[in-house]
């Protein structure tokens, strides 16, 4: 079976996300956990936390994603941006809980200039003050494209920030389809190498999540701009070879391509039919 959704907007409450995906075709979904350009995170609802909750477990839905606004970036230059990152981290992990057993997600941000070294020290910090030892919740690093000065276009570069962080049983990566294409993995004709190295450099048991998005620039262009499945260069072979592969078959996927909710159903048919 296909664990598969799409990104829904929290405004309308959790619960009616959960109705949403299944009224898409899916059985899962991601949301931000704020305005994905930062601000405060609107007041968590138990009632409705609880009664999403029990709509996923009748209708045997997949872990859900949260992603955290793209204003944040653990690895700046400047402290009050990496005090941001911490603060909107530590306040989305806490309500999290009201959703336990679930995914967060991050982009591990760009170092601007001091190097990787030094922005791969600062996520690994801004980790080490996050994580605790009974959170519920699995931190996902997310594979980037590699524009300007991103981190984590390359696998050892998220295996360094594993690494140095002491709760390591609290993480593991989401796999942008789009990004890692762009970043130089060759996803579309050398699945299984890229599959390969990932285990080898990172441990495959460490993959939670995939992004499915085609890309609209070529192998190796650091552009990170998303395409609908089947229209870019990744294309549609590739995607029904990614979501049959025996190691990423299971593994909960959410489609971020540039679509109307008409759009994601039909993405969802098209991949589910596969």
């Amino acid at each position: 079976m296909l664990n598969i959704g799409c990104h829904l907007s929290v405004s309308q409450g959790f619960e009616n996300m959960g109705k949403q995906a299944m009224e898409l075709g899916g059985n899962t979904f991601q949301f931000f956990t704020r305005n994905p350009r930062g601000g405060k995170a609107k007041e968590i609802d138990k009632a409705d936390t609880d009664a999403l909750i029990i709509f996923m477990k009748k209708n045997n839905f997949a872990k859900i994603l949260a992603h955290a606004p793209y204003t944040l970036n653990p690895c700046s230059g400047n402290e009050r941006t990496r005090e941001f990152a911490f603060e909107t981290m530590s306040d989305d992990l806490k309500r999290m809980e009201y959703l336990p057993n679930n995914m967060y997600n991050f982009h591990p941000g760009s170092h601007v200039g001091q190097g990787v070294e030094k922005g791969i020290e600062l996520i690994a910090e801004v980790l080490n003050d996050v994580l605790w030892e009974d959170m519920s919740t699995t931190v996902l690093l997310e594979t980037m494209a590699g524009k300007g000065s991103e981190i984590g276009s390359k696998f050892e570069e998220l295996k360094a920030i594993i690494d140095r962080v002491e709760l390591k049983d609290k993480l593991g990566v989401c796999l942008d389809t789009c990004h890692v294409f762009d970043g130089g993995y060759d996803i579309k004709d050398n699945l299984e190498n890229v599959l390969e190295e990932f285990d080898k450099i990172i441990g495959i048991e460490r993959l939670k999540a995939l992004h499915l998005n085609d890309s609209k620039n070529p192998l190796a262009s650091h552009k990170d701009r998303h395409e609908k499945i089947g229209e870019g260069y990744i294309g549609i072979k590739a995607f029904e070879r990614i979501v049959t592969h025996p190691i990423l078959k299971n593994l909960p996927c959410f489609l971020e391509t540039p679509n109307e909710l008409a759009g994601y159903k039909k993405e969802i048919e098209l991949l589910k039919s596969f």
